[in-house]
């Protein structure tokens, strides 16, 4: 897979505990067939033969429709189903080690909050970032909050892409158009609705018609 050329910009990331009785597999093919780009599979509490008995279920279903997979925490679990690549946060393995166990093909994220964390990770060799939160939310504890403001510094001050996370969704994708970032990670607002393809879809039409000023 050609990393240059990954779409960040509706960008899945999974929670079992969202889905309010919903199957995670049909959930997670529905959302592709609604326009996600790319699908981020987070298990937090979960042993590792389970984590990786999902894992081969969701690599079957992404790569069927060539959507990206990326893991969450876990580069053993990105290697043993040959995953695209592990999303990393400020407490998890450091990217440079990270990227010596997965080699140079893999794609690696970072979650940052500021613009020393986020030019950290970029030297360190991040192939995006994943800013936030830049709204509120409950999908995650102890997030720490980074301003509009603070987002678009840090898109105008790195080289790579950029993903806001955090309480997006509808009423708030056009508040961060102005930053010109490449992508939104979205979570309850796909998969905490009654129809996922629906809210995927229309979270990707609202998606473009508000980042179309930022069009090169």
């Amino acid at each position: 897979m050609n990393k240059s050329k990954i779409n960040y910009s509706v960008y899945l990331v999974t929670d079992r505990d969202l889905l309010m009785g919903k199957d995670l597999f049909k959930s997670i093919e529905q959302a592709i067939i609604g326009g996600v780009s790319l699908v981020q599979l987070r298990e937090k509490n979960i042993n590792s033969r389970d984590f990786f008995s999902i894992a081969v279920k969701v690599k079957d279903i992404t790569t069927k429709y060539n959507v990206p997979l990326i893991i969450n925490d876990r580069a053993d679990i990105v290697l043993a189903v040959n995953a695209d690549g592990l999303h990393i946060g400020q407490d998890d393995l450091p990217v440079t080690i990270a990227r010596k166990i997965l080699g140079k093909d893999k794609i690696i994220g970072v979650s940052a909050a500021n613009l020393s964390e986020a030019l950290q990770a970029e030297r360190d060799g991040a192939d995006y970032l994943g800013i936030g939160a830049v709204f509120p939310t409950a999908t995650k504890a102890n997030t720490r909050q980074v301003s509009l403001a603070q987002l678009a510094q840090i898109k105008a001050e790195v080289h790579v892409p950029v993903v806001a996370i955090g309480g997006i969704g509808l009423l708030n994708i056009k508040q961060i158009k102005s930053s010109c970032i490449d992508g939104i990670a979205v979570v309850s607002a796909i998969l905490a609705q009654p129809d996922v393809r629906d809210a995927a879809e229309k979270l990707v039409e609202c998606w473009k018609l508000g980042s179309a000023n930022c069009q090169e």
